[in-house]
């Protein structure tokens, strides 16, 4: 299994929203960045991603599983290369991880929310993952 960052803007799209979508899950639409579209190719079903809120709260909300693998974006004009993947709510994170305590850790130095702030669809290491869950309060 792999480990993703998905960011969202909460009054584009938010985590109550996604939730909303239930296990059917919805498409993450509207990626037009040809590194994140890069990262949604890459994933495969079961991988897991991160949700987090950008703009306004910037911090992780959520755990997001993908649930199909990437397609042709419909959001985009046709015969252009962008893709989404499905992805479904599967955890709320019991208390957000901001971007200022990712910051703060010296052990996400690193990251490439750290590194590529400006990218919407990113990947995280095993260790970033187990170290963020832990600071969101899961196990």
């Amino acid at each position: 299994m792999a480990y993703w960052l998905m960011k969202s803007e909460p009054d584009a799209w938010s985590w109550d929203q996604q939730v909303g979508k239930g296990a059917k899950g919805e498409a993450w639409s509207g990626v037009r960045n040809h590194s994140a579209k890069l990262n949604l190719m890459k994933m495969k079903k079961g991988d897991r991603a991160f949700f987090y809120h950008s703009n306004i709260g910037k911090e992780i909300v959520g755990i997001v599983e993908v649930v199909r693998e990437h397609y042709p974006d419909p959001t985009a004009k046709p015969g252009d290369p962008w893709v989404v993947v499905d992805v479904a709510a599967r955890e709320a994170l019991p208390k957000p991880v901001t971007l200022d305590s990712i910051k703060a850790e010296p052990k996400l130095k690193d990251m490439a929310l750290i590194r590529f702030s400006r990218l919407s669809v990113q990947p995280v290491t095993a260790d970033e993952w187990k170290l963020v869950c832990r600071m969101g309060g899961l196990k």
